[in-house]
């Protein structure tokens, strides 16, 4: 457990140990791993069921694990607007510690829409962001394409497409080390006459903007999502969201098209002994637990948003990227960027 001498270590990210699918065991897993790659983590649940989870784990003590007790869970079945009045709910619990300073980071595997509530009622909004968003990734041909919003706003207008553009080039920036990523707004063709009233109005903000904080490189269709053609890919909410479960549900039919097919006979099987090894690789590239959790981009705090279903591999990596954001120094460049930029990001 945290010691008085981790005081001058970087903030824990504050964990809702209690979120998910599959409660607090993948939770607490994932923490342990964090902790022994060295971040500093805040349990937030249950106080008896966090330890007797911890002592399975042997030499749990010595890592830098606390617990925050918190008696109350949004459960996945209940509505988001429930999170109100709610304060010893675990995911009110993260983002309070994340106001106070207490922590660097809230990370939550479970209700998605509380977790989003709970971040934009507890944190508000940078300055200049008219609604935040779920910014994502998804595997593509040469790495990986940003995509947003993954979920969190079904009816936009044209000025959040351009505030998102320019949140996702800062997170690229600070997180990726991409110093001038490529923005693509999704439509139904390249040109830019092409997409709903929305696409358009959107796609001449960001054509106006490109050049001041943006590198607008036009119109993208869904396949160059997969392609890479373009680091970041915006749209709204809706949109965004069908993308991304239809990229997750796809992966899935497909590695199992391979398995049926590796399996159908002698032969098969002697050639998947073969491409084990690629293929293996391939499906960890396509794993939704590589990126941990995806960020609600916009609140003037930081949140991440993990799949109920989330592994131990996908919490330790969430906790990692949460890690990294803090150190460096994602929100205040955000709000620097947004304030430099007050006279050109449309309102």
């Amino acid at each position: 457990m945290m010691s008085a001498e981790a005081d001058s270590a970087p903030l824990p990210i504050a964990l809702d140990a209690a979120g998910g699918d599959h409660g607090a065991a993948p939770n607490v897993d994932g923490a342990v791993q964090a902790a022994r790659a060295g971040v500093r983590v805040l349990l937030v649940g249950e106080r008896v069921a966090l330890h007797a989870e911890l002592g399975k784990f042997p030499g749990s003590a010595a890592l830098p694990l606390e617990i925050v007790d918190a008696n109350d869970v949004i459960g996945m079945d209940e509505h988001a607007a429930g999170v109100r009045g709610r304060t010893g709910a675990s995911i009110n619990v993260c983002t309070r510690l994340v106001k106070e300073g207490r922590a660097a980071a809230a990370v939550s595997m479970g209700h998605s829409g509380a977790t989003m509530a709970s971040a934009l009622l507890t944190f508000g909004r940078i300055g200049g962001v008219e609604r935040p968003a779920i910014l994502t990734h998804l595997p593509a041909r040469g790495g990986m394409t940003t995509l947003l919003d993954a979920g969190a706003n079904a009816d936009v207008k044209a000025s959040y497409v351009a505030q998102w553009a320019r949140l996702a080039t800062v997170y690229l920036k600070v997180l990726e080390d991409q110093e001038n990523p490529t923005v693509g707004l999704l439509s139904i063709g390249e040109e830019d006459h092409k997409g709903s009233a929305l696409v358009i109005e959107a796609h001449a903000l960001l054509r106006g903007l490109h050049g001041h904080g943006i590198n607008f490189h036009g119109n993208v269709e869904g396949r160059d999502i997969f392609l890479g053609t373009t680091d970041i890919v915006v749209t709204d909410g809706f949109t965004g969201n069908v993308v991304l479960k239809l990229a997750e549900g796809e992966a899935r039919v497909m590695f199992g098209w391979i398995r049926e097919a590796l399996s159908s006979g002698l032969k098969s099987r002697l050639g998947g002994l073969l491409v084990r090894g690629p293929l293996r690789g391939l499906a960890e590239r396509m794993d939704p637990s590589t990126y941990g959790a995806s960020i609600l981009i916009g609140v003037r705090g930081l949140a991440f948003i993990g799949h109920g279903s989330a592994n131990a591999t996908a919490v330790k990596n969430a906790l990692l990227r949460a890690a990294r954001a803090h150190e460096g120094k994602l929100l205040p460049r955000l709000e620097a960027a947004f304030g430099a930029q007050a006279g050109k990001i449309p309102q």
